[in-house]
């Protein structure tokens, strides 16, 4: 069975809106989009290629699809190992407007997403990887649908924006698999789900 595996950008504040640009995603009024771009640097390509080497498909939602087709159908520099697993992988795109694509690999996904992710999880081959997608996440999250998490935390607080786990969102606990860090100051932290939260309470050692 393949796994599903997000990676997403966080602000310290649980963030995740327009981390690539200005305009990138400017819904709800949000203006303080562009904040993950200075801090890019080698480390987080050579994260991103490493994890893309992973990869079986790519599984993302519409708005970004749309920021990814603008760019990744241009980056044909064969060297670009970013740019030829995007180009290369299969694409499975969850959107109920849209039908065909000029981008090579695209799939669209019109109907019940959950179910459609349930029966490509259950074919063998590599990572089902999700790359932004907010919204997307929002439902794979709720359906328990998330094998691992790569979440990327910038030293940045945003103070509005859409969060990754929003109030009201079901209660979880995760298994640490690994930490990395990138000289500019971001932290990978690697996470796998592991039930409902425990709770206990600290008690006082006295002699």
């Amino acid at each position: 069975m393949a796994e599903l595996i997000v990676t997403t950008f966080l602000s310290l504040d649980g963030v995740y809106q327009g981390p690539g640009g200005v305009e990138e995603d400017t819904s709800g009024g949000f203006d303080l989009g562009g904040w993950v771009t200075p801090f890019y640097e080698d480390d987080m390509a050579a994260y991103a290629t490493e994890w893309l080497s992973k990869a079986g498909a790519l599984l993302i939602g519409r708005r970004t699809y749309d920021i990814f087709v603008q760019y990744w159908p241009k980056a044909t520099d064969p060297d670009n190992a970013i740019g030829v697993a995007m180009n290369d992988l299969p694409k499975y795109v969850a959107s109920r407007t849209l039908s065909s694509s000029d981008w090579s690999g695209v799939s669209f996904v019109n109907g019940d997403v959950v179910e459609f992710v349930r029966e490509l999880k259950a074919r063998p081959g590599g990572e089902i990887q999700v790359h932004g997608s907010g919204d997307l996440l929002q439902t794979l999250i709720a359906h328990d649908l998330v094998d691992e998490y790569r979440l990327w935390f910038y030293p940045v607080v945003l103070g509005k924006g859409r969060k990754l786990f929003p109030e009201g969102v079901t209660p979880k606990s995760f298994e640490h698999i690994e930490t990395r860090q990138t000289s500019t100051g971001a932290n990978v932290l690697v996470l796998r789900p592991a039930g409902k939260p425990r709770h206990d309470t600290f008690q006082l050692v006295t002699e």
